[in-house]
């Protein structure tokens, strides 16, 4: 089990060997998220530390969310089991989960999970943007006023109950998402979040989480519109903020991951220049798990 920065450090160092392309948590940003229902694991082998692994409780409703990952030379030895059903039997357990998620990006990765009895029940949609000349975008709709998080930090935290609930619902997903307001406030906000008000309340959101370990990198945060304001270019608008602040401060590229039902949104990355990337795979099985 992590315990020190050092073990964080090389969690971390595992994460970004078998997930290049992803951005990861920093240390810090990890500790804030540190519960007494999150694991995170070392597999050791030889004094050397050959995977990694992280159990806790699943975004979507009444799930577990695992995810067991093992350096390239030091596969196929059983490394990778024995990361799942650690995994596994804490969400069984020490959560009283009845099932399991996790995400697989590769072929090999969903035969592992095949094995252990995962079936698929959704998909996400990798899609990326080169970041160019980004102009400034034109003028949100007649009433509304787009401002960053920061020039109103009440703004985000107030929002939850009237804004996050209602676009966390739409969200086009297998199963409901169970977001909490600290969750709210500590994971979903990204860094900058534009906001666009209208009559002093949030209506509209998008964002970027800079890559720290590649900072020419940024993954978009939240993008999501009020029902009553959606068809209106707003959505657009805020994604046009992100890329043109993108290219002021030194991006190069920008890539989102939607869900494979949210055709819209598919849609509107694919009008502002975003093309598909890759595809992972949701898969989810019962507990407990029999080895």
């Amino acid at each position: 089990m992590c315990v020190t920065d050092a073990e964080y450090e090389a969690w971390r160092a595992v994460r970004l060997t078998v997930e290049a392309g992803s951005r990861c948590l920093t240390v810090e940003e990890m500790r804030e998220l540190d519960s007494p229902d999150r694991l995170l694991l070392l597999a050791v082998e030889d004094g050397d530390v050959v995977g990694s692994g992280i159990a806790d409780r699943s975004d979507t409703a009444g799930a577990g969310f695992v995810a067991p990952r093992v350096l390239s030379a030091h596969r196929r030895i059983g490394v990778g089991s024995a990361l799942l059903q650690a995994l596994a039997e804490h969400c069984s357990g020490r959560l009283g989960l009845s099932k399991v998620v996790t995400g697989v990006d590769d072929d090999g990765s969903l035969a592992f999970a095949a094995h252990f009895g995962f079936v698929e029940v959704d998909r996400e949609v990798e899609q990326v943007r080169t970041v160019g000349d980004e102009p400034a975008p034109t003028g949100p709709p007649a009433g509304v006023e787009v401002i960053e998080a920061r020039q109103r930090p009440d703004l985000w935290s107030a929002c939850f109950e009237t804004f996050g609930k209602e676009v966390l619902a739409d969200f086009a997903l297998y199963a409901p998402l169970q977001i909490s307001a600290e969750q709210w406030n500590t994971s979903w906000r990204g860094d900058p979040m534009f906001l666009a008000l209208y009559d002093d309340e949030v209506i509209g959101c998008a964002g970027l989480n800079r890559d720290t370990d590649l900072p020419e990198r940024a993954e978009n945060a939240l993008t999501a519109v009020r029902r009553t304001w959606r068809g209106r270019g707003i959505a657009s608008h805020l994604k046009r903020r992100t890329l043109h602040w993108a290219a002021l401060n030194g991006l190069e590229e920008i890539y989102t991951w939607t869900q494979a039902g949210n055709a819209s949104m598919l849609r509107l990355n694919e009008h502002l220049g975003y093309v598909t990337a890759g595809t992972s795979v949701t898969v989810s099985r019962a507990l407990p798990l029999t080895m």
